[in-house]
């Protein structure tokens, strides 16, 4: 099995700002690289990037641009890194364009960079979901994986359910 990772931006990806006196988080290189990295993985993987944006800047033109990218690959299974302000809308519109393939979207709350982030476990259960499951739209947050068509979120907590 070889696994495909796309970056699309979110919390996961942010990365302190790298001007003098920049106050904003900018988006850097994947934060799968760092955690595959630690996790040595037994699989072959790839690592892309479709876009680098907070996901409440995601249109539909860039959901429709990563449902291509990922047509466009013979692989079947694939864990799209994304922010979780809108991963439900993005899992939905894929679920609609992209068949027989498997798609787990994943995030973080906080980003990789700081010690006390949530995405090394996030990927994890995604990366768990890929050798679990062959096809369909799944989101991996807070300990549970669900179907696009299945997963809710608690605005106040923001957890997913």
């Amino acid at each position: 099995m070889k696994l495909i990772f796309i970056q699309t931006g979110g919390t996961i990806d942010k990365e302190y700002p790298h001007t003098t006196k920049g106050w904003a988080f900018e988006f850097g290189a994947p934060a799968t690289i760092r955690i595959l990295e630690k996790l040595n993985p037994s699989f072959k993987y790839e690592i892309v990037t479709a876009c680098q944006k907070d996901s409440l800047e995601i249109t539909d033109d860039d959901r429709t641009n990563l449902a291509k990218l990922i047509n466009k690959y013979p692989e079947r299974k694939f864990i799209v890194t994304h922010g979780t302000d809108t991963m439900i809308e993005t899992a939905k519109f894929l679920e609609a364009h992209v068949k027989n393939k498997l798609i787990v979207i994943t995030g973080a709350m906080l980003p990789e960079r700081f010690y006390t982030s949530d995405a090394p476990i996030q990927l994890g259960t995604a990366i768990a979901t890929a050798n679990l499951i062959d096809t369909g739209v799944y989101i991996a947050m807070h300990g549970i994986v669900k179907r696009a068509s299945d997963i809710n979120r608690n605005l106040e907590t923001g957890q997913y359910y």
